[in-house]
């Protein structure tokens, strides 16, 4: 397996990168840290004519890169790689397919608040268009001390494609060998497929209660008697109070599903997993609504 770590450097760079080291070692898999640099139009004034300006580029990307490789620790298998793309996203995607990769890591941007997500331009784009697994580092994740992935929130509701998600996040923890916590929205969700329209919040909480323990047994049915799953119900006033009011500690990932509106095999982020995003502590992976197979 190989992950692809979208990198630049820069904090939010960082950030990615320490969830990327997280992730591999948790999963066994090899690091590619991939920066995306813009071809060349019009050769700066103060780049010596006998020196090709994309010439320029990857020598300073090549430092970056090897700084970023000095990172990682060295139980990790690592390799870097420059590219040209005029869309950053679009050569991580091209990466992807050249490299096999499995998913891709991005930190937020910038200019988001410490400890919680601020989606920006390629993550957006990735959002609309990456075929494979995408998984969002919040800000200061590259203060984490966690050597590798906790545990699991898988958040589900009735929609199509959860039992993706579902199946995806059983095969991840199992691989993983981590804890998985299954979280049901059905109660958050007024458009979910078990809420009739005459449901008062206990009823559609009643609802919740059935879906998550079929959520479990279904989970169950796949993984090892002995294996880590909890089940907890999402309450609250509105999508944010409820994530708020659940535990999250320093090495903890939510997986979420794409919307409905996603192309098959392609990601959109939802309506929910957008709540969800803004005021998570914690890293996310958005997963496509279809099985991604490399």
């Amino acid at each position: 397996m190989r992950l692809i770590v979208g990198y630049l450097a820069t904090p939010s760079g960082k950030d990615g990168l320490t969830l990327g080291v997280q992730l591999a070692r948790s999963l066994g898999a090899q690091l590619d840290i991939c920066m995306v640099l813009p071809p060349d139009r019009t050769v700066a004034s103060r780049v010596p004519a006998e020196t090709g300006y994309e010439d320029v580029l990857v020598t300073r990307a090549q430092g970056w890169l090897d700084e970023a490789k000095s990172l990682v620790p060295s139980d990790i298998e690592v390799a870097v790689h420059a590219s040209f793309n005029d869309s950053f996203a679009q050569g991580l995607l091209d990466e992807v397919a050249r490299l096999g990769a499995s998913a891709i890591v991005m930190g937020a941007s910038g200019d988001g608040l410490l400890g919680r997500h601020s989606v920006g331009s390629v993550s957006t784009e990735l959002l609309h268009s990456a075929h494979v697994p995408l998984a969002l580092a919040p800000r200061g994740t590259r203060h984490s001390s966690a050597r590798e992935i906790r545990q699991v929130t898988c958040a589900l509701g009735t929609r199509t494609g959860a039992d993706v998600l579902l199946r995806t996040a059983v095969r991840t923890c199992e691989r993983m060998h981590t804890p998985l916590r299954l979280v049901s929205l059905v109660a958050l969700d007024p458009r979910n497929d078990l809420r009739d329209a005459r449901d008062s919040y206990d009823s559609a909480r009643d609802r919740a209660v059935a879906h998550a323990r079929a959520l479990v047994d279904e989970a169950k049915s796949t993984l090892p008697d002995d294996f880590p799953i909890s089940v907890t119900i999402a309450d609250g006033s509105s999508v944010e109070s409820a994530v708020r009011t659940l535990d999250w500690q320093d090495g903890d990932l939510v997986m979420v599903g794409s919307s409905r509106l996603a192309q098959p095999r392609r990601l959109f982020l939802g309506s929910t997993a957008a709540k969800m995003l803004r005021v998570l502590p914690v890293p996310m992976v958005v997963v496509p609504k279809q099985e991604f197979e490399s």
